[in-house]
C-alpha cells in the first residue's frame, strides 16, 4: 500500500478523498441519515474526521425513528455540541441519560415514549434549559401524582419563554388533578398547549383563570398586536366532555386557530354534564377557529355524544364556515343531514375525519358538491358502500383515503381511486375487497406509499401477486404495507413482496398464522431480484405469527435484517426461547428495537408499559 493510500486510511479510495476539499465532503456527509453518516465514518480517517466536523455542527438532531439504547445515545450526542432542537424517541432511557445532554442552549426539546422517566425529569429541564422555546414530553405516569405537581410547577417557574408545551401522561394514568395547581401557571407566551389528562372541572378552572378572555378585548381593541393574547392552539384529554367547557373556551380563549378536545368517560355522561346542541353552537364565537376535533373515546366503556343531533351540526356549520379540517367521533345521534351540512357550508375544507358513525351512510356525499378534500377518514362508519367512495373520488387533490372498517366497500370503486394522481395513502382495512379489488389496484396510477389491507377476511396470497404484478405505480412507490389478520396470507404472498415489493421499508404481517420460517428467511436474506434491487425492511411486525417455530430466531442475529430498526416477536414461539438470546441480539445490534410484546408498529399505542430496566434485562 503506497504512503498516500495510507495516510487516507482506507486503501485507494482514502487517498481519492484527501483531495477533495473538506467543504465538499462535509456538504455530502452532511445530507446523510445519521445511520448512514456513523458508517462512513468508518470507512476511513478522512471521513471519520469529516463525520465528527459534520456532527459538531449539527444545530437539529432527530433520534426519533427509532429507540436509541444508553450507550447509542452517548456515542452519538459526545460530538454534537452545537445542538439546539433535540427530538429523542426514550423506550430505552431513563432520567440521567436524558439529563446528559440538557442545557441552556436547548430551545425545542421532544422527549417522545419517555416509559421510564420520572416525573424528576421535568425538575431537570426546569433547572437546565430556562430558554426553552417548544417542548413535548410523554410520561407513563409510575410517580405520585403530587411529584408531578412540584416539578411542573418548578419547571414552569423556569421557563418562562415557552411558546409550545405539551405534557403527555399515558399508562397507569397520572390521578388528572395533579395538573390542576400547576397549569394556572404557565406562561402568557404560550401559543400552542396540550395536556392529557385533566378532570373536566380542572379543565374549566384553568381556562376561566387565564389572563386574557372576551372580556378583557374591550381593553385591547388590537388585540393582535398584544402580547396577552397567545394562546392559538389547544388540545385537552378530559374526562368529560361537556357545554361548560366549551363556553369558558369560547369565552376566555376566542382567539383560538385550533381546537381538539377528547374525552375518556368511565360512564355514560349525564346532563347537564355533557354535550350537546347548544354547545357546538358557542363554537362560533371563536371566529378564528380552522381547525376542530371532538372525540369521544370508547377506551373506558361504549358511550358516545348521545345529547347531539343534526341540529347541533346545522349549527356548528352556519357559525364556523372557516374550518378547514374537522374531525369528529362518537356522534351515534347525528345522520347524514348532519355531516353533509359540515361539507356544504365549509368550503374550505381540506381534511373530514368521522368516527364510529353509525348512521352515516351514503346520502351524505351524493347530496351536493363536496369541498376539495386532500385528507378523507371514515372509520368504522358501517352504512358506507362503494357509492361513497365513487363520489369522494371525484376530489382530485384527494392524497390520503382511510377507509378503516367499512366494511361494505366492494371492489367496484377501486377504479376510481386507484385514478387518484396524488392519492400517496389508502387504508381499506376490514373491508369486503377481494383478490380482483387488488388487482385493480396493481394496475392503477396513484402513487400510494401506504397501503392498509389488515382484516380484509377475502384477499388471498393470488391477490398479493396481482397486486404487485399489474404493472402500476404501487411496486415502485409503496413502502408501507399492512396484511395483517389475514387467514390467506402464507408464504407464497410473502415471497411475492420479497420479490416485487423491492421499495417497502414497513411490513406488517400480524396474526397471519400460516407464515412460517421460509417466510422470515427470505425476508431476513436482502438477497438482490433480478433487477438488482432488494428488500430492506426497516420495521417489521410478526405479532401472533404462530407459525414461526423456535429456531428462526438465528435470523434475528448478524447479518440477516441489516437495515432493521423495530421488530415485534410477541405471541410467537421465538418468545418461549428465554429472554437471555433477546440479550444478546440487542448487544449485537444497538439501533434495533425488539418489541415481545404485542404492541403495533413502532410500539406507539403501547409504549408506555415497557420500561427501560426491562431493556437491559432482555424483557420488554
Amino acid at each position: 500500500m503506497s504512503k498516500r493510500a495510507a495516510n487516507g486510511g482506507g486503501g485507494e479510495g482514502g487517498g481519492l478523498l484527501e483531495r477533495l476539499p473538506n467543504t465538499i465532503i462535509n456538504e455530502i456527509l452532511g445530507k446523510l441519515e445519521l445511520e448512514t453518516l456513523c458508517s462512513a465514518a468508518c470507512v476511513s480517517r478522512t471521513l471519520r474526521s469529516s463525520a465528527s466536523q459534520v456532527l459538531s455542527s449539527l444545530t437539529t438532531l432527530d433520534l426519533s425513528l427509532f429507540s436509541p439504547d444508553v450507550q447509542t445515545l452517548e456515542h452519538i450526542l459526545h460530538r454534537c455540541s452545537a445542538l439546539k432542537r433535540v427530538t429523542v424517541d426514550c423506550l430505552r432511557l431513563g432520567d440521567s441519560s436524558v439529563c446528559s445532554f440538557l442545557g441552556e442552549q436547548i430551545e425545542e426539546l421532544n422527549l417522545l415514549k419517555g416509559s421510564s422517566l420520572s416525573y424528576q425529569v421535568l425538575f431537570s429541564i426546569g433547572r437546565k434549559c430556562p430558554n426553552l422555546r417548544v417542548l413535548v414530553v410523554e410520561l407513563a405516569g409510575w410517580d405520585v401524582p403530587k411529584i408531578f405537581t412540584r416539578c411542573f410547577m418548578h419547571l414552569l417557574n423556569r421557563c418562562s419563554y415557552l411558546e409550545s408545551l405539551c405534557i403527555k401522561i399515558r399508562g397507569s394514568e397520572l390521578d388528572a388533578s395533579g395538573f390542576l395547581s400547576s397549569v394556572l401557571s404557565v406562561p402568557n407566551t404560550v401559543k400552542v398547549l396540550k395536556l392529557q389528562p385533566l378532570l373536566i372541572e380542572d379543565a374549566v378552572g384553568f381556562i376561566n383563570d387565564l389572563p386574557y378572555g372576551r372580556n378583557a378585548l374591550n381593553d385591547f381593541p388590537f388585540y393582535p398586536l398584544s402580547p396577552r393574547f397567545t394562546l392559538q392552539k389547544l388540545s385537552l384529554v378530559v374526562d368529560v366532555i361537556s357545554n361548560e367547557l366549551i363556553i369558558s373556551i369560547s369565552n376566555f380563549v376566542p382567539l383560538l386557530v385550533e381546537l381538539d378536545l377528547e374525552d375518556r368517560p368511565c360512564s355514560e355522561p349525564q346532563l347537564p354534564k355533557d354535550l350537546t346542541n347548544s354547545g357546538l353552537q358557542r363554537l362560533g364565537s371563536c371566529q378564528h377557529l380552522i381547525a376542530l376535533s371532538l372525540l369521544r373515546s370508547k377506551l373506558n366503556c361504549q358511550v358516545s355524544f348521545k345529547a347531539v343531533n343534526d341540529m347541533g351540526m346545522f349549527l356548528l356549520s352556519e357559525s364556523c364556515k372557516g374550518l378547514q379540517a374537522v374531525r369528529l367521533g362518537g356522534f351515534s345521534k347525528v345522520s347524514d343531514a348532519g355531516f353533509a351540512a359540515i361539507l356544504h357550508s365549509c368550503r374550505n375544507l381540506k381534511k373530514f375525519e368521522v368516527r364510529n358513525a353509525s348512521l352515516l351512510s351514503d346520502l351524505a356525499f351524493l347530496n351536493g358538491a363536496l369541498p376539495s378534500l386532500v385528507d378523507m377518514k371514515l372509520w368504522s362508519c358501517s352504512l358506507i358502500t362503494s357509492e361513497s367512495v365513487n363520489e369522494l373520488a371525484t376530489s382530485s387533490d384527494l392524497e390520503v383515503l382511510d377507509l378503516s372498517g367499512c366494511r361494505s366497500i366492494a371492489d367496484s370503486c377501486l377504479g376510481r381511486v386507484t385514478s387518484l394522481h396524488r392519492l400517496t395513502t389508502l387504508n381499506i382495512g376490514g373491508s369486503d375487497i377481494t383478490d380482483g379489488g387488488l388487482a385493480i389496484i396493481g394496475r392503477g396510477n396513484s402513487p400510494i406509499t401506504h397501503l392498509c389491507l389488515s382484516c380484509c377476511k377475502r384477499v388471498t396470497d393470488k391477490g398479493i401477486a396481482l397486486l404487485f404484478r399489474g404493472g402500476g405505480k404501487i411496486r415502485e412507490k409503496l413502502w408501507a404495507l399492512d396484511v395483517g389478520y389475514i387467514p390467506g396470507i402464507s408464504d407464497r404472498a410473502i415471497f411475492t413482496i420479497a420479490e416485487f415489493a423491492t421499495s417497502v421499508t414497513e411490513l406488517c404481517i400480524r396474526y397471519c398464522y400460516s407464515v412460517t420460517d421460509a417466510s422470515l428467511e427470505i425476508l431476513a436474506s436482502e438477497r438482490r431480484f433480478e433487477d438488482g434491487k432488494k428488500l430492506v425492511l426497516r420495521r417489521l411486525d410478526l405479532c401472533s405469527c404462530v407459525g414461526l417455530s423456535v429456531k428462526s430466531y438465528e435470523l434475528l442475529k448478524k447479518p440477516f435484517f441489516s437495515g432493521l430498526k423495530w421488530l415485534g416477536v410477541g405471541r410467537t414461539q421465538l418468545t418461549s426461547k428465554g429472554m437471555a438470546i433477546f440479550t444478546q441480539i440487542r448487544k449485537e445490534r444497538p439501533w434495533l428495537t425488539l418489541c415481545l410484546g404485542g404492541c403495533e408498529m413502532g410500539c406507539h399505542d403501547g409504549w408506555q408499559f415497557h420500561r427501560a430496566d426491562c431493556y437491559q434485562e432482555g424483557l420488554s
